[in-house]
C-alpha cells in the first residue's frame, strides 16, 4: 500500500494556492513537498500541518492505494 497525494494538489488548485504559499504558511520545507509530489514516505506531522492549514482531514489530501497499481506488469 502507498499513499496517493492526488487530493492534495487538486485542493490546491481549488483553493488556488501555490506550493510555494503551502510551505510558507506550514513551514514544510521544499524536500518535503518534493516528496509528496512523489507519493513518497512523510510524517503524520506534516500531514497534520498540511490539514491545519487547509481547514480539512487527511482524507481530504490522502488515499491509500494498492502497490500492485504502480507496477508496470499492469500495462503488458
Amino acid at each position: 500500500m502507498y499513499m496517493d497525494y492526488s487530493k492534495l494538489w487538486k485542493m490546491l488548485i481549488d483553493k488556488n494556492m501555490t506550493k510555494t504559499e503551502l510551505i510558507d504558511e506550514t513551514g514544510l520545507s521544499s524536500r518535503v513537498i518534493a516528496k509528496l509530489s512523489k507519493n513518497e514516505v512523510v510524517t503524520t506531522e506534516t500531514l497534520s500541518k498540511i490539514c491545519a492549514c487547509l481547514n480539512c482531514d487527511i482524507g481530504d489530501i490522502a488515499e491509500c492505494k494498492k502497490e500492485k497499481s504502480l507496477s508496470l506488469y499492469n500495462y503488458y
